[in-house]
């Protein structure tokens, strides 16, 4: 057993102890146990413990991720790879599967926002799927409402040992828990220096991690249409080797984990809020002291509850650490709008002196360096603790995918791990010994421990505006950190929101594509009438239509929109002329990929698109002309992807062709009706006339869902 010498607790310990707080179907979605489980503190203790068990899978790895980046380092504290192996997860991971070929690797990436695409890897699918062996595949989930995200980082091996927390495998994550303010090892794949970085993972093993596996799985079933059978291996017999990391010891033996989610409502399924209600069961639990690391703090809910509690006991203490501020303006009015809300709400019930809010420093103060806090904590007395994805914030409530992992202590010796991890985490940014911490949380609370730093690492007062907590911001509020869904979910089929969410996909487009056009007319480079006269004088080159139909055909093979095609055609060459030209483009680059899709099979298709080619195989089961046209009107896919896949599946040429000129009409009567207007709205854009284009295209949304309801009817039964 683990060696538990001193006591770190904070509150006399009754002999009686409480009730169970996790709760099957409440609070946790299963309770399963651990053989080992350890706290693994910033990016490098993970991703260098993460390789030291990849090293040794067999079976099935298991990959979930709000963020993948095929050119982060894999690496531990020394900054490098020491096994002979690559560094950079693409190549690490294919490496392995070279080694071991039986080794199945599947990644499940959230298919983002393009907010972020500046921030991320431009063509993961290119990293991860086509430029690795075939036992490595990724995943595009975007089975979620629109707005939401897949906010989950998990990795399962051989459902055997898994890790589950704050930290994504991608850049901008590494650091040691010395937070150096310049070390050249802190670099991102671009080679670009950035600041401390402080998160947190949690390690376990045995049923715990056959139960994250279960979780992924299924997730993999909602994304790709398609079932995996849990690992084949015996991870009990004699000759299995062990997955537990070299040199990673563990913080507690034969423990009991409970997995909290969130997850909104999907099919017909309704939506699980078991962080939630976690977070409402242990804030109701705490006595003495409760210690909160998180990125995001915005929600009213949560607040509400942490200061009733307090107020119902008055010894009661909290440490609150977070970011000092955020990167951007949208999500210091999202985010840090909302944290000003919070702490305003403590202020006004006269707690700041016993809940403080408080941000890492590292250096001498006055020029010291911030520490990024990422991480996902919560521990309550020496009773509870939870690490996970979720912040506490609206949408890691009821919104995004969210995962943590918890631990309640049963007898002495896990309370006294809890309360050494936590004076753990204190100490590393207090600069102090884990005894020192409890020793001065024992002896004087949070005055004590705060007040009394060492000269270089301290845990500075976040400052607030008061007055930003009643700035109304909607809007904004509503985008970035919402409540709920924008749409009611539960017990609604499937076509319905997936069609809400392709119409508040589009139309979100649509006004930034009118901003960026108003934008672009104000500017100085502006000179939209000698562009369009360039296209002119093109248009009316003998070559000119031949040009555009190729144009649609190579747009086709390299996945470019084809609405934009056909929304640029019309304007150069207008009314019936330009919607005859596009329609014919369009359906030469859709014949040409469905041949290709029919030449290569489903097998090479699966291997350009990744596994949602079973989606699309799914909306098109009956290959009749209405199932085509459905997939036009909402597609399920990209355009060119449907055509392969179409063809890869055997669907009859006369019902492609059929299905394919039904699916284009909506948008080209539309794109007809509109016709040289386009061109005004480009030459001299003004909101008048973006108004009427964003309502041209609306036309256009609801025509084809007004077809897609005449398709359904003539759809044979059964």
């Amino acid at each position: 057993m683990l060696d538990c010498v001193q006591d770190f607790s904070l509150a006399p310990r009754s002999e009686a102890p409480p009730a169970p707080l996790l709760r099957e179907g409440e609070n946790v979605w299963r309770v399963e146990s651990a053989a080992r489980a350890a706290m693994l503190v910033d990016g490098a203790a993970y991703f260098g413990a993460l390789r030291a068990a990849l090293l040794h899978a067999q079976d099935s790895v298991l990959i979930a991720g709000w963020d993948l980046d095929s050119r982060m380092r894999l690496v531990g504290s020394s900054g490098r790879a020491e096994d002979g192996l690559p560094e950079t997860l693409a190549d690490f991971l294919t490496a392995l599967v070279t080694r071991r070929p039986q080794l199945r690797i599947r990644l499940l990436l959230w298919d983002y926002s393009m907010v972020f695409a500046f921030e991320r890897e431009l063509m993961p699918l290119y990293s991860f799927l086509w430029n690795t062996p075939p036992q490595i595949e990724i995943c595009l989930d975007d089975a979620l409402p629109f707005g939401a995200s897949h906010h989950q980082k998990i990795v399962v091996i051989d459902d055997r040992v898994a890790f589950s927390g704050g930290l994504d495998l991608t850049g901008r994550r590494w650091d040691t828990p010395e937070h150096l303010p310049a070390d050249e090892r802190r670099v991102d794949p671009s080679g670009t220096a950035y600041g401390a970085f402080h998160d947190v993972q949690m390690l376990v093993e045995g049923p715990a991690a056959a139960a994250l596996g279960d979780m992924l799985r299924e997730r993999w079933r909602r994304a790709a249409c398609e079932r995996l059978v849990p690992p084949r291996g015996n991870p009990d017999g004699p000759s299995a080797p062990s997955l537990w990391p070299d040199g990673v010891e563990p913080d507690f033996e034969h423990i009991a984990v409970g997995i909290a989610r969130t997850l909104p409502a999907h099919d017909r399924e309704p939506s699980v809020r078991e962080v939630e209600a976690l977070f409402f069961d242990m804030i109701e639990a705490a006595e003495r002291f409760i210690y909160i690391e998180n990125q995001f703090f915005t929600c009213r809910r949560t607040t509400e509850r942490l200061i009733a509690r307090m107020r119902a006991r008055p010894h009661l203490e909290a440490v609150v650490a977070m970011p000092r501020g955020y990167r951007s303006w949208f999500e210091h009015r999202a985010m840090g709008v909302g944290r000003d809300r919070v702490m305003a709400m403590v202020a006004d019930a006269g707690l700041s002196d016993r809940l403080r809010f408080v941000y890492p420093e590292v250096g001498p103060e006055g020029a010291a360096g911030r520490v990024m806090v990422h991480s996902k904590v919560l521990i309550v007395d020496d009773r509870l603790m939870r690490i996970g994805s979720a912040n506490l914030c609206n949408r890691s409530m009821g919104f995004d995918s969210e995962c943590d992992l918890a631990v309640e202590a049963r007898d002495a010796a896990e309370r006294d791990g809890i309360a050494r991890l936590r004076n753990r985490l204190l100490g590393e940014h207090l600069g102090r010994t884990p005894e020192e911490v409890g020793a001065a949380l024992a002896q004087g609370g949070v005055a004590e421990l705060l007040d009394a730093p060492s000269p270089d690492r301290r845990l500075a007062p976040v400052p607030y505006e008061p007055e930003a907590a009643d700035l109304p911001l909607p809007m904004i509020d509503a985008l970035a950190d919402p409540v709920e869904p924008l749409y009611e979910e539960s017990g609604v089929a499937v076509p319905t929101p997936r069609r809400w969410r392709m119409v508040l996909g589009v139309l979100a487009g649509l006004a930034v594509i009118g901003g960026l056009a108003l934008a672009w007319s104000y500017s100085p480079f502006a000179e939209p009438e000698r562009l369009m006269q360039a296209f002119s004088r093109l248009a009316e080159a003998p070559w000119a239509p031949l040009a555009v139909i190729v144009a649609f055909v190579v747009g086709g093979f390299v996945a470019f929109p084809v609405t934009l095609l056909i929304v640029a055609t019309v304007a150069v060459y207008g009314g019936w002329a330009g919607a005859v030209l596009a329609g014919t483009g369009a359906v030469a680059s859709a014949l040409a990929t469905y041949a290709v899709g029919r030449t290569l099979g489903a097998r090479l298709v699966r291997r350009f698109i990744g596994p949602r080619i079973n989606r699309i195989r799914r909306r098109l089961a009956n290959r009749g002309v209405l199932a085509v046209t459905t997939v036009r009107l909402v597609p399920a896919a990209p355009f060119s992807f449907v055509n392969l896949v179409a063809g890869a599946v055997g669907i009859p040429f006369t019902d492609y062709l059929a299905g394919t000129v039904l699916g284009l009409m909506p948008g080209l009567i539309v794109m007809t009706a509109l016709g040289r207007q386009v061109v005004d709205i480009l030459v001299a854009p003004s909101v008048g006339a973006v108004a009427l284009l964003v309502g041209f295209l609306a036309l256009w949304i609801v025509l084809s869902l007004s077809f897609q309801l005449l398709v359904n009817r003539l759809r044979p039964a059964g």
